[in-house]
């Protein structure tokens, strides 16, 4: 389950543990859950205006209570079609994230659930040791979150790509497990990102609703050194946060953030130990039938994607 980095997929509806709250809004929370500073930063930089298509209200689509069927694997896990590499071309250079790279990490791995043995070694994440990863959560029809991530992931590849970045993944089912978090990391590091955005969904309550962002808090440990990355991560976070409202329509967390959208944690070794810019966000609760509704729509996961992809652009062309 991806809220907590390091723990695994348990079938019963459950809270999730909050860790440390950024409470970054000083405006109070305007009607529908939406904090003003977050509708400012949607606004921020290049790509304020909506895209087309985007949903501009934070209204509740999908508000059956019934549990929605799981997408085949063929279909959550074929990819959008992909743009070509980028090249040195004019045409290439003259697009607006020409020359940045970006790296997209879908959380988890399908093949995690039959490598507990594997996933379940412990690394080093400056602070302390943990797992190296968890098979993730899944909604209660089997939907599982590394699907979605993948699906998601791919879909902003394609969108990056349009605009001239070249965009890594850090797996792209393509291995039987992981990677390790601390490989994640370094991942990152060693590709020298401009922002790097790992991607997940949540396993909580029923009830418990709507989409955070994740940045790391200042830590000091070991091989962890996050100094130099708090503000700019920050930054980006602020702008997808932002963005990702906008272009799906869903509210920040009812459960974790305060109401801003926005959570910072130090007991995530993919955070604690990266170098460059880089954030989590949980697009929403997989165990809650409304956010579920979102979650397994694929117009809504080309949404989600958009969001992310504005908010990214956002943050390069700042």
């Amino acid at each position: 389950m991806s809220y907590d980095e390091n723990q695994h997929h348990d079938p019963r509806p459950r809270r999730s543990r909050r860790g440390v709250v950024a409470v970054v809004a000083a405006a109070a929370l305007v009607a529908g859950g939406l904090g003003g500073w977050l509708v400012q930063r949607a606004d921020d930089g290049p790509g304020g205006d909506a895209p087309a298509g985007s949903a501009t209200s934070a209204g509740k689509p999908g508000d059956s209570a019934s549990p929605t069927p799981a997408p085949t694997r063929s279909e959550t896990l074929a990819p959008p079609t992909s743009s070509p590499a980028p090249s040195t071309s004019p045409a290439k250079r003259d697009l607006p994230l020409a020359g940045k790279v970006v790296v997209v990490d879908p959380g988890h791995n399908p093949g995690n659930f039959s490598h507990t043995r594997e996933i379940n070694k412990q690394v080093d994440i400056g602070t302390n040791r943990k797992e190296c990863d968890t098979t993730g959560t899944a909604t209660n029809a089997g939907y599982r979150e590394a699907d979605f991530t993948l699906d998601v992931s791919r879909r902003l590849r394609t969108l990056l790509e349009k605009q001239g970045a070249k965009v890594e993944l850090t797996q792209d089912d393509d291995r039987p497990f992981g990677p390790c978090v601390d490989e994640r990391a370094r991942f990152g590091n060693e590709a020298k990102a401009d922002a790097v955005v790992s991607i997940h969904a949540d396993g909580s309550a029923v009830g418990n609703r709507g989409f955070h962002v994740i940045l790391p808090d200042r830590v000091n440990a070991g091989a962890a050194d996050t100094s130099k990355i708090v503000g700019p991560s920050r930054d980006l976070g602020e702008r997808i946060a932002g963005k990702f409202l906008r272009a799906t329509g869903s509210s920040p967390s009812n459960y974790v953030g305060g109401g801003t959208g926005l959570d910072v944690r130090k007991d995530l070794g993919g955070l604690n130990l990266s170098t460059v810019p880089k954030v989590f966000i949980e697009c929403g609760n997989m165990r809650d039938p409304e956010d579920v509704a979102l979650l397994t729509s694929a117009s809504w996961r080309q949404k989600a994607a958009q969001g992310m992809a504005d908010g990214i652009s956002s943050y390069l062309q700042r």
